[in-house]
């Protein structure tokens, strides 16, 4: 069978394991002796994992200031931040918390060499100035397992009820992605279940994207494989052996959504997900676990009515295979599985409505209209406006 020629974009240094935040002190030490430490407000601050950090900074002389993000990151967090560090002997900055947190650290790596605006570069809505580089060095250290920030060069920007938009360039790559499973402990189970249905869908989407190609193929079935495998253990959560392989599992999954949704792209989720995250105050997670099961049905139905040839059908059919390690009979069978699949996990992880966050029927063509976004590029198969409307009212 003949190979579709493909190109494949930067990626950062990899470290994965338990363990591997003991690595952090010495890379830092790489690039200088004085580091910019984005957190979030609390979960990694308190937990034992801060304190040896600390203890290991000093053991090889890096100094570091810090920066405390809550929240989505807005262009004025960012541009804030970069008019307060810059010049101040930066020389490598690091982000450890979700994927809000690495992703405003990975705005201000990019424009502390700069000092200009994020505004100058956002997609969309900024003021359309190419972005050349370069950035400080970056290094991107996961405590959550969903967005896979640290393998993309995107970072997401939003303004709460006007939009949600990248700052992206092969430049603001982390230069290392520390993938840590440990730092999952801290993480209670509705931030697993909401994180872990963002990296099971962008593994989905990456898939079955119109730009698919084998190397994103073979990682996106590698990381389903491995979510079905662990994700219920880590969300039951606890100290025992179960729960610990969970964490592995999704935290391998989740670097792999990050690869393949950067390098393949996403589909009708994220192309809804951004307009609701920007309107509405609901968490990007749950966004994609509460709109999956219905996207899936929408496409996989449009498939068959209009492009029945296209390859994502299989894949498709290949989905519960991977999740539930057994065969179908048929690729309709196996469909009709996957569906209901996904409606059970909605129900039993009470996935939150959208109706739940102030989304209403008069507000859908709002949403539908704003949702033609480079995700929606990428679905297997061109939806019309009825059809996204339809995955809408579905979860209202």
């Amino acid at each position: 069978m003949p190979m579709p020629p493909f190109s494949i974009s930067r990626l950062p240094s990899i470290l994965f394991g338990e363990g591997q935040i003991k690595q952090l002190p010495a890379l830092l030490r790489q690039f200088g002796q004085q580091a910019l430490v984005v957190t979030g407000a609390r979960s990694f601050r308190q937990s034992p994992a801060w304190d040896r950090l600390m203890q290991g900074l000093a053991e090889v002389g890096v100094g570091f200031e810090e920066l405390i993000v809550s929240g989505e990151p807005s262009p004025a967090v960012v541009d804030e931040a970069v008019v307060r560090y810059i010049g101040r002997g930066t020389q490598v900055v690091v982000g450890i918390g979700g994927g809000s947190v690495l992703d405003a650290a990975k705005a201000i790596a990019g424009l502390l060499p700069h000092g200009n605006s994020v505004m100058d570069h956002l997609e969309g809505v900024g003021r359309n100035i190419p972005y050349l580089g370069p950035s400080i060095p970056f290094i991107a250290v996961p405590t959550t397992a969903g967005a896979g920030s640290e393998a993309t060069k995107n970072s997401v920007l939003s303004i709460a009820g006007k939009f949600k938009k990248s700052f992206r360039h092969e430049c603001l790559v982390a230069q290392y992605a520390v993938v840590d499973p440990e730092l999952l402990v801290t993480c209670p189970p509705d931030l697993i279940a909401a994180d872990g249905m963002d990296a099971f869908t962008q593994l989905l989407e990456s898939f079955v994207s119109a730009r698919a190609n084998p190397y994103t193929d073979a990682l996106a079935k590698s990381g389903i494989q491995a979510f079905g495998e662990g994700f219920f253990a880590a969300w039951h959560g606890g100290d025992g052996e179960a729960a610990r392989s969970g964490r592995v599992s999704i935290a391998y999954a989740a670097l792999l959504s990050g690869i393949t949704l950067a390098q393949a792209g996403l589909g009708s989720v994220h192309g809804l997900a951004a307009p609701l995250g920007a309107f509405y105050p609901i968490p990007h997670g749950l966004v994609c676990g509460t709109l999956v099961a219905e996207a899936t049905a929408v496409n996989i139905r449009a498939l068959q009515e209009r492009s029945w040839g296209n390859p994502a059908l299989e894949k498709y059919a290949q989905v519960p295979v991977l999740l539930c390690r057994r065969t179908f009979a048929n690729k309709v069978e196996a469909w009709t599985e996957l569906v209901a699949l996904l409606r059970q996990w909605t129900e039993t992880l009470g996935l939150k409505r959208l109706g739940e966050f102030g989304v209403e029927p008069g507000h859908v063509d709002r949403i539908v209209a704003n949702a033609r976004g480079n995700s929606m590029l990428t679905n297997p198969v061109l939806l019309t406006d009825a059809e996204i409307a339809e995955i809408v009212r579905a979860r209202l």
